[in-house]
């Protein structure tokens, strides 16, 4: 049995004295093709789901969804999972390029930028939010094949064919965990969001939300049981990790959103 062994560099390209990692080229294609998604979406939706987002306004959000992923995303890194770490090392939080950013705290940005965005401009925070949504698998795929380039977010030791030798992970292969999340949490879902965007569920205000919610938590628990933990933090108890706890608020958010939405639909 052969197993593949990662032997990718992070580093894409260098100009001159600059190095372009393939960590940012993910996070870069995920926010352009995100756009240029969300654009699409509201030119053939607005008139039959009656929606009140621009293209303008998709244009201006995405500047606030950026900053609101990088800062959530890294800042949530810092505090969820490493929080002693950078407290001893605070000018290492700006090291981005060495990865470590965490989904929740991004998501945490953007729903401060989706609320705040939609409020200043009066436009309802569930359609926004339901746009912004719908293209975040796009992200979420692109940011974990950049997880499993740099070699990190290992799975657990395993002897299925397909396991993969990861640097400084020992010599034995493991679960490649960050492709499961890349087929899952961006494939997969992307596929079922856009199955209920263009079937008119942008009708139902949270609908697509709440779907987003409640199938990316429920995948990254599941995931979760075949990823190593980090192993300054490990196990939060029995085989519970950090990852399964802070998922679970986000699932029951996405439940109440996927009823209520169905509820005002039939009431």
């Amino acid at each position: 049995m052969k197993n593949y062994i990662l032997d990718i560099n992070p580093i894409a390209f260098s100009v001159g004295p600059i190095n372009v990692y393939w960590y940012g080229l993910a996070y870069m294609a995920g926010m352009v093709l995100g756009l240029f998604y969300a654009l699409k979406i509201v030119e053939a939706k607005k008139e039959n789901c009656n929606l009140l987002i621009t293209k303008k306004n998709i244009d201006e959000i995405f500047i606030w969804i950026v900053f609101g992923i990088i800062f959530g995303a890294r800042f949530g890194y810092v505090i969820f999972y490493n929080f002693d770490f950078y407290l001893n090392n605070p000018l290492l939080i700006l090291s981005l390029w060495e990865g470590g950013m965490s989904f929740h705290g991004g998501a945490l940005g953007v729903i401060i930028a989706i609320i705040s965005y939609s409020k200043y401009h009066k436009i309802p925070i569930l359609e926004t939010g339901d746009v912004v949504c719908a293209v975040v698998p796009i992200g979420l795929f692109f940011g974990r094949i950049a997880n499993f380039i740099n070699g990190e977010l290992w799975g657990k030791e395993t002897n299925l064919s397909w396991g993969v030798i990861f640097p400084n992970a020992g010599i034995n292969p493991r679960h490649p965990s960050q492709l499961y999340e890349a087929s899952l949490e961006g494939l997969a879902l992307f596929i079922i969001l856009c199955a209920l965007v263009f079937s008119n569920g942008l009708k139902k205000r949270g609908l697509i939300s709440g779907t987003f919610l409640f199938f990316y938590s429920l995948s990254r628990i599941l995931v979760e049981n075949f990823r190593e933990p980090d192993f300054h933090i490990g196990y939060i108890f029995l085989n519970i990790t950090m990852g399964m706890i802070l998922s679970l608020p986000f699932l029951i958010a996405g439940l109440i959103l996927i009823f209520q939405s169905l509820k005002n639909e039939y009431s």
